[in-house]
């Protein structure tokens, strides 16, 4: 997250937080609540430097806990300009396509997409495990907000393009990254 950071600060002010079990150094997630909150009081002090024109931009869960954040807000009438979704979660870690493993009531996390009126950019890749893309794209026909849809050829879930790949476009990472951030900087324009 710290390059994307890194480089969205190209577009505009941008501001980072860590959820408090990243910054203690444990791998399980907080539950829910604890990371709305956190992700709430990051809002809140980015409002208060930057005014309310936010866009919301997350890695992974990040960006699915952005979504349930902007859809509280949009409950509010504080509405967010958008959010931007960068490897979407789309399915549970512990869950295939198949449904095997499922810990959670259905394997598709799309119900805040759904309830979400604001516009979304998705950055996938095309090697996304956990948002595999005609499940993303079917999600998307049946968003009532708009949504845009970049592509990272190769890409897995952390948006990081396969050698192979690379070398027979005859590209590099920094150069689909630099595409990512172009269709990012657009989206944003647009609102």
């Amino acid at each position: 997250m710290q390059k994307w950071a890194r480089l969205l600060a190209e577009i505009g002010p941008v501001e980072t937080f860590d959820y408090a079990y990243m910054a203690a150094g444990r791998k399980r997630p907080d539950p829910a609540k604890t990371l709305l909150g956190v992700h709430v009081a990051a809002l809140a002090l980015g409002r208060e430097k930057h005014g309310e024109s936010v866009v919301l931009i997350g890695k992974s869960m990040g960006g699915r806990i952005g979504c349930h954040v902007a859809q509280a807000e949009q409950v509010l009438g504080r509405a967010c300009l958008g959010n931007v979704c960068l490897g979407y979660p789309l399915l549970s870690p512990s869950v295939g396509r198949s449904g095997v493993g499922r810990s959670e009531k259905g394997a598709l996390r799309d119900e805040v997409l759904l309830e979400l009126r604001g516009p979304v950019c998705f950055v996938q890749g095309t090697r996304d495990s956990l948002c595999p893309l005609d499940l993303l794209e079917g999600v998307i026909a049946k968003r009532l907000g708009r949504s845009l849809l970049h592509v990272v050829p190769s890409g897995d879930h952390s948006l990081t393009p396969t050698k192979a790949h690379l070398k027979a476009a005859q590209t590099s990472e920094e150069a689909l990254d630099r595409e990512a951030l172009g269709a990012i900087a657009n989206f944003c324009k647009s609102l």
